[in-house]
């Protein structure tokens, strides 16, 4: 009885810090992989397509699954100025290119950040 319950605490024991080194190396993974790009004009990068959370400033295989990333390309037009868009705080699938009322609540639209 005693070596039954030493054996599943010791199971436990093992089977725990796996999953909590597994998470680990998960987190790791995501914080690599979702390197932030500065966007300039025509600017070129590489995404996966099942996993679009992963972005890669160089072509090649994706960490998660092993598909080749797809190119995508930024194509900037027109003038600097920041487009700004209004939202609803209440509603925020209510999007509008200018300022007012919404359509829902009729509370003041507010810039979306």
């Amino acid at each position: 009885m005693k070596k039954k319950v030493l054996t599943t605490a010791l199971v436990l024991i093992i089977s725990c810090s796996m999953a909590f080194a597994q998470s680990k190396t998960t987190t790791k993974e995501k914080q690599s992989t979702s390197t932030k790009m500065e966007i300039v004009k025509d600017s070129v990068y590489y995404t996966c397509p099942m996993h679009k959370d992963v972005i890669m400033a160089k072509p090649g295989k994706c960490p998660k699954c092993g598909m080749t990333l797809e190119k995508k390309t930024i194509k900037m037009t027109g003038t600097k100025e920041a487009i700004v868009k209004y939202t609803c705080s209440m509603h925020p699938e209510v999007i509008s290119d200018k300022p007012g009322k919404c359509p829902k609540c009729g509370m003041d639209l507010i810039v979306k950040k």
